[in-house]
């Protein structure tokens, strides 16, 4: 009686152990899982890549914009200079004009 459970134990045992044939069609299966999980990891990474390319992209572009920006900026700038340096040598002209006719009408004045 005490010999049973043993008994039991082993059949279960040899049952589990025993080789059988897999299933019809578990191969497919598995091979469908296995090239499911390749497609997927290389859409993951072409998503990856996608991203990144967006992101250098947008990157380049703000770059670029900041840059034009700043180019524009100086540009302008630099025409408002000129222009206050014209402005500048007009006056200075002008005064330099009254300056003479000033000491020209002293002159005449004082004699």
């Amino acid at each position: 009686m005490s010999f049973e459970p043993i008994d039991d134990f082993e059949r279960e045992l040899q049952q589990a152990l025993e080789r059988r044939p897999a299933p019809p069609g578990l191969k497919r299966k598995v091979m469908n899982v296995r090239s499911h999980a390749r497609t997927q990891r290389i859409r993951d990474h072409r998503v990856m890549w996608q991203r990144l390319a967006a992101s250098v992209l947008l990157a380049g572009v703000l770059a670029g914009g900041v840059t034009w920006r700043n180019h524009e900026e100086r540009r302008k700038g630099e025409e408002v200079r000129r222009q206050v340096m014209t402005a500048l040598r007009i006056t200075s002209h002008a005064l330099d004009q009254m300056k003479t006719q000033l000491a020209a009408q002293d002159r005449d004045g004082g004699q």
